[in-house]
């Protein structure tokens, strides 16, 4: 059983920036690769970022790449994802998410979620 806590969401103008953590319960989380995944209203949840166990590999959607990093801490069982040149397409709730194999896009693969951290980025 993995728990998932977000924080770092708020109110950001266009341009600015946000750093998304994720903490995690348990021992084993160098087993979980990690992902980042958001939902904005009317809209279906979208991936946006995923990373292997040891943090060796990330994958990026292509909406986000070269703006949002992400990034895992395994000794403080948390995972990052640093958002730079925000625009206001990328307001939305943002979930982690932990999966017991390789990083994956897919949504349906994820077993843990968090609650989501609501991000606003304001024209």
């Amino acid at each position: 059983q993995v728990q998932l806590v977000e924080s770092g969401g708020g109110l950001v103008q266009a341009g600015g920036s946000l750093r998304l953590s994720c903490a995690a319960s348990g021992r084993t989380f160098t087993k979980y690769a990690m992902g980042w995944f958001r939902q904005a209203p009317g809209k279906e949840r979208e991936f946006v970022a995923a990373i292997s166990g040891s943090g060796g590999s990330t994958y990026y959607a292509d909406s986000v790449k070269g703006r949002f990093t992400i990034s895992r801490d395994n000794a403080k069982n948390t995972v990052y994802l640093q958002m730079i040149s925000l625009k206001p397409e990328d307001t939305a709730v943002y979930y982690c998410a932990a999966v017991p194999k390789a990083a994956a896009r897919d949504i349906p693969l994820y077993e843990y979620w968090g609650q989501g951290t609501q991000v606003t980025v304001s024209p």
